[in-house]
């Protein structure tokens, strides 16, 4: 990038090359001597930070891009968290190269060579060099090694309004090789009708549909007390119960006050809530069926709960003083 050098510090978060810094009218030995005095910093080989003190992230990022040089990309588990795919950074700062270019390894950095790395990787002066939302998605379902990790990938990256189904379906397509592709198709259609996280897809699958409940309907807006919209995870409204799916990352601790504060607001408009987690979803599916069965038969479901396997514990309606059954009636 030709730019004044204190401009290019700013764009840079105060990393330079040593290139960088000849040109700006620097020696080898007044960069040798910054570094020396402690007043700038080697991150790697020909890469400082010009500052004393700790070197943030995003120091660390600039610092690997510009270490391995052009057509360098952040990619993978490094370009999802700038993306928003991931809430948690990688130990490894990984990058993307074409395949002609190869860059002798440094501590901290894992270098990928691909064909579908970006032919001519322009960016906006300050913006870290990254893969493409879709590339980025489809590198991570590549070295995915269960089917939970490439559907939390996929059903996160829609639920975040990150990935549009057109645009990732295209992107696969021009892949000759895609590990999962059978389940990647699959996976996107439940993701656009609403499957956003993996306990939501493990709720329509293992509960709901094996079960033979009724289809709720999937993210059903609604509107907040103080006006503002928000969605259901899963909502029944011919019979007005809802069903919150709280996985531990999206409703953490702090947010469970929120949580009982729509389950309240549910109530004021005769709705019924149920609540679950990832315990009941894939630990404790069969009973988790059931209660959901027999709510859905107290607000009215004129059918009954079927058994997903030989195995199903699905086999009685819990007593209670609105549905009570003859002793010995058993749900089919």
């Amino acid at each position: 990038m030709d730019a004044p050098f204190e401009i290019l510090l700013r764009y840079q978060a105060g990393v330079v090359t040593c290139a960088q810094a000849r040109r700006s009218g620097l020696s080898d030995g007044a960069i040798d001597h910054r570094v020396a005095t402690g007043r700038w910093q080697r991150i790697h080989r020909g890469v400082y930070a010009t500052f004393s003190g700790p070197v943030s992230r995003e120091a660390r990022l600039w610092a690997a891009v510009l270490y391995a040089g052009a057509g360098a990309v952040l990619s993978h588990e490094t370009a999802a968290e700038l993306q928003r795919l991931l809430d948690k950074p990688a130990p490894l700062i990984h990058l993307t190269l074409p395949p002609a270019r190869r860059v002798a390894p440094q501590k901290g950095l894992k270098m990928h060579a691909s064909r579908h790395a970006l032919v001519d990787p322009r960016f906006p002066p300050g913006v870290l060099p990254r893969t493409l939302v879709d590339d980025t998605i489809l590198d991570l379902i590549d070295q995915a090694e269960t089917f939970d990790e490439v559907c939390a990938l996929l059903t996160c990256a829609f639920g975040r309004r990150l990935a549009g189904e057109a645009s990732l379906r295209a992107t696969a397509h021009l892949r000759q090789r895609l590990r999962w592709r059978g389940d990647v198709d699959a996976l996107i259609a439940e993701a656009v009708h609403g499957t956003h996280s993996l306990l939501e897809y493990y709720y329509d699958r293992d509960v709901e549909r094996a079960h033979g409940l009724p289809r709720a309907a999937r993210q059903a807006p609604y509107t907040k007390p103080d006006g503002s919209k928000g969605f259901r995870d899963r909502l029944y409204p011919e019979y007005g119960v809802l069903v919150e799916l709280d996985g531990a990352s999206a409703h953490p601790a702090e947010n469970r006050w929120a949580d009982r504060e729509r389950d309240n607001h549910a109530a004021v408009q005769r709705k019924q809530t149920l609540r679950f987690g990832w315990k009941h979803v894939r630990h404790q599916t069969c009973d988790t069926a059931a209660m959901t069965a027999t709510v859905l038969m107290n607000h009215g479901w004129p059918e009954t709960p079927g058994k997903c396997s030989p195995r199903c514990t699905v086999t009685r309606v819990p007593p209670g003083p609105e549905y009570a059954r003859p002793r010995g009636q058993f749900v089919r």
